[in-house]
């Protein structure tokens, strides 16, 4: 009996030795580039059409995911249907504006820009603007507090203030949601419940509204969510211009100080004048979604690593069409590719300890949409999320970067943020199996392209997930241009960065804690 049960438990002791994850070289190395190339021509191919967020291209593109999704064998993420989880948007196209202040007619595009992802049909008039700081109202700070702008125009300022060199309301030198891609819907918001019957937006960073028109068009996409009742409508001025419209010096004296981020909120200021606000538009809903898909764990199956990149790019513009190889079809299909290995590792009895979550999202180049919705409506509990790596552009070279490296590198965004783990399991991997240089320039606090605000991790850091985001810096060349095709991507460093990223992934899914959580966000 005794030596039944040593036996037993040496036969145990094999079992579980061999149940637990090997070295993942070999599931690393399947991560080829003639596979990523393959996936490559179909997601940046003309039949896709741009993968434009609520287009038919972008649905395409869904479906070819999820196809690649059952074929491996990924179970549907829970609350998704048939892998995808869906969020309502709308597409609003202007047909009239017209605007009158005071005596004076402007003009759409030329004076002002429509606000069209806010504004709703109405004719609006009102005889008196009350000034409102940023238009904000926090229990931080309060543009509105002692000002009565009810059946009024109510006129703030974009952004937040500053004091001492960090935002005001958040303490930190990131911008809290006042100034996120939400804001401008946040501050109408207030300006609704306030009873105030319309809003002038000053954009102090410009002098003039042509400067920056061409950002913009005639036609807006919007996620849509649950709002409160009643509409009011918006429209932005430039600050160099304010004065002119409103025919007073108040304007000029205060622009300097938002140009500064200046708190402005004992700033009291109104004027009797008139303004009438004619806007029509044509309102189509519809829908767009995030794709995911899970390889269960085993021991740890209730802790969770997210692998995400977005799939959608602009589309199709002036019948061109904008195939986004690079931006972010490097991603997506970086993604399906780690899928891959992780099933092929998992079919093998190596599977990962924690659950691994692959999720292709939409909505990005509009604002972050998609990991917007799943933060807000999370498939998987956040607090259990060990972490978010990321991926958003890895198969091209940052034209501006000229150093020996230039073939060998990869941007790491978020190293030093969140989790004072990250790192050193990033570097770990990728000393022991790629070599790239790691330069972590996007994560200085002084970097004027914010990059670690705009792609889909962000959405996770702002819930305190901590995430890596991979990216190679391709600002410049062909970005956001018809050009950025699979005959420019660097296939040999597309075939590294991915293998690196699949190894930081192995590592954190497969150790014993999830990661620490002990570095605040800012």
């Amino acid at each position: 009996m005794k030596k039944q049960i040593l036996c037993l438990l040496f036969c145990t002791a094999v079992l579980t030795a061999t149940a637990q994850p090997t070295a993942p070289d070999k599931y690393g190395a399947s991560i080829t580039k003639e596979d990523l190339q393959a996936q490559l021509t179909i997601i940046a191919g003309a039949d896709m059409q741009g993968r434009e967020t609520g287009t038919e291209g972008q649905r395409k593109a869904a479906a070819y995911i999820v196809s690649q999704f059952k074929a491996l064998g990924l179970l549907p993420a829970p609350g998704t249907d048939d892998y995808q989880q869906y969020y309502a948007i709308g597409y609003d196209t202007l047909l009239h504006s017209d605007l009158s202040v005071g005596d004076k007619t402007l003009e759409s595009g030329k004076d002002y820009l429509d606000e069209i992802g806010i504004n709703n049909n109405a004719n609006t008039k009102t005889k008196e603007i009350v000034f409102a700081g940023y238009g904000i109202s926090d229990e931080k700070y309060d543009d509105y507090a002692g000002k009565n702008v009810k059946g009024k125009t109510v006129v703030f300022f974009s952004g937040e203030p500053k004091k001492d060199g960090v935002y005001f309301i958040s303490g930190t030198k990131t911008y809290s949601d006042w100034s996120s891609s939400r804001g401008l819907a946040q501050k109408a918001g207030v300006a609704r419940e306030k009873g105030a019957d319309g809003i002038v937006v000053i954009n102090a960073a410009q002098d003039s509204i042509t400067a920056n028109y061409t950002r913009f068009s005639r036609r807006s996409a919007t996620r849509l969510q649950q709002t409160t009742d009643g509409t009011i409508n918006c429209i932005t001025i430039a600050g160099g211009a304010a004065s002119k419209i409103f025919s007073d010096n108040f304007f000029d004296s205060i622009l300097a100080r938002a140009r500064k981020n200046e708190l402005l909120n004992t700033v009291a200021f109104s004027k009797k004048i008139k303004i009438r606000y004619n806007y029509a538009e044509n309102k189509e809903t519809t829908n767009a979604s995030n794709v995911a898909g899970y390889i269960e764990g085993t021991d740890k199956k209730d802790e969770y690593v997210i692998l995400t990149g977005h799939y959608d790019h602009l589309g199709m513009r002036n019948g061109q069409i904008y195939y986004g190889a690079d931006d972010d079809g490097s991603g997506t299909c970086n993604v399906i590719e780690m899928a891959k290995a992780f099933a092929k590792a998992k079919a093998d009895g190596n599977g990962p300890r924690r659950r691994l979550v692959f999720m292709t999202v939409s909505g990005e180049e509009k604002g972050l949409w998609g990991s917007e919705y799943y933060s807000d409506h999370p498939l998987f509990p956040l607090d259990k999320t060990s972490a978010d790596l990321n991926t958003d552009m890895i198969g091209r070279i940052d034209t501006e970067r000229k150093t020996a490296d230039t073939l060998n590198y990869v941007y790491v965004i978020g190293h030093n943020k969140l989790s004072s783990e990250l790192a050193g399991i990033n570097e770990a991997a990728n000393n022991k199996y790629t070599g790239l240089t790691l330069d972590y320039k996007f994560d200085d606090p002084a970097d004027p392209n914010r990059i670690y605000y705009r792609s889909d991790h962000y959405n996770f850091a702002r819930k305190g997930v901590p995430i890596l985001f991979f990216y190679d810096g391709m600002l410049l060349a062909d970005y956001h241009k018809p050009t950025d095709t699979i005959e420019k991507i660097e296939w040999d460093l597309y075939e590294k960065r991915a293998r690196m990223i699949f190894y930081t992934a192995w590592e954190i899914a497969n150790r014993d804690e999830m990661l620490k959580r002990d570095i605040p966000l800012n």
